[in-house]
């Protein structure tokens, strides 16, 4: 009877695990809405108020909104639920987006 050697045989079974399939990765849940910044379109050119900014985000269905002035420094994670309203100096409403 021939005896395989250690090293070829760990080798082997090693190799044979290795082929496992792994858990899948959890990935976070997708959000329970997605905006849609068109459907807020008739907030453009409007004074950014609490009212009219929680319109927008309504009107968009998004989960969250942010209004972003100029030369504000912000986070450049994407967030399909979140509305982004633009403004300029005075306050108005300049554009929105989706992130």
């Amino acid at each position: 009877m021939t005896r395989l050697p250690l090293i070829p045989v760990t080798v082997l079974l090693l190799s044979v695990g290795a082929c496992t399939t792994m858990a899948p990765v959890d990935v976070p849940p997708a959000p329970a809405t997605t905006c849609v910044a068109e459907d807020a379109s008739s907030a453009v050119g409007r004074a950014a108020t609490p009212e009219v900014v929680e319109r927008a985000r309504i009107e968009s269905h998004s989960n969250d909104v942010r209004v972003i002035e100029p030369g504000q420094a912000v986070t450049m994670d994407y967030r399909a639920d979140r509305l982004n309203i633009d403004v300029n100096e005075r306050g108005a409403i300049t554009g929105l987006r989706c992130g």
